[in-house]
């Protein structure tokens, strides 16, 4: 990826062509939870260090793996399908963890997956589309997540709620409605939906909160077990850095799963 902009103690990486993931292990050697983390961007970059590796390291500090990847962005220059790219990557990661499990001493782990804003998106993609893999090699038993994690996620491509921006690199500018809704994660929703912790401010111009909302209510809808904080400020894009440290109960949630 290239260096596109670095301040506020953050670096935007852009243009990721080659997918990788950063692997921050615990001190304990029985690992019972490791989350894959998906930092967000708008699906044009990532967040490297405010929803990347500060996230991980507060993980690892508490005893759980944690998995920053650094997915693809949507790109028709170098891909056929654009729009499968980022999960392709999702999904690898969680076949690749699974099956290198062992030499971490992972391979008794439950893989969760966490994602900020659009890499919410991906993760919430990852958490209703398991059933349909867009990977060749797989074991479709490891593609569902033992659960997950939304922090201030785009959930819906539908004009009236989406990050436009995100949904425009995704899924092109003049989408088929058949891409849109399958894409907007509140409409993918089933009983086999892993279950979900959500965190969102109200006040978020960015992303509006109404994603969270509409996620929340489809899974309860199913029955999915979901808990959702939602902060009074904060905006979009706070990371770790909010005066309200909501990742306190994000790590007893997923210690009781």
């Amino acid at each position: 990826g290239k260096l596109f902009d670095e301040r506020f103690n953050d670096r935007f990486i852009t243009a990721i062509s080659k997918p990788s993931l950063t692997l921050y292990l615990p001190e304990s050697k029985a690992v019972e939870k490791t989350v894959i983390i998906c930092p967000g961007g708008g699906y044009f970059g990532v967040s490297s260090i405010k929803e990347g590796q500060e996230v991980a390291e507060r993980f690892a500090e508490n005893g759980v793996a944690a998995a920053v990847l650094w997915y693809r962005m949507p790109n028709p220059a170098n891909m056929e399908v654009p729009h499968q790219g980022p999960l392709q990557d999702l999904q690898q990661a969680f076949y690749r963890l699974q099956q290198g499990g062992e030499q971490w001493q992972l391979n008794q782990s439950q893989f969760g997956v966490m994602g900020f804003s659009a890499g919410g998106h991906l993760a919430a993609t990852g958490a209703t589309h398991f059933a349909q893999p867009v990977i060749d090699s797989y074991d479709a038993k490891v593609l569902r997540p033992a659960f997950q994690i939304l922090i201030y996620p785009v959930i819906s491509m539908q004009a009236n709620i989406t990050h436009e921006g995100s949904r425009n690199l995704l899924l092109g500018e003049q989408p088929d409605a058949a891409l849109v809704t399958a894409y907007s994660n509140e409409l993918q929703v089933t009983e086999q939906t892993p279950p979900a912790y959500i965190v969102h401010a109200n006040d978020d111009s960015v992303v509006v909160v109404d994603n969270a909302l509409e996620y929340y209510a489809a899974l309860r809808e199913q029955k999915v077990a979901v808990r959702m904080l939602l902060l009074e400020e904060g905006g979009h894009g706070f990371g770790m850095r909010h005066q309200v440290d909501w990742f306190a109960g994000v790590l007893d949630w997923v210690k009781a799963q």
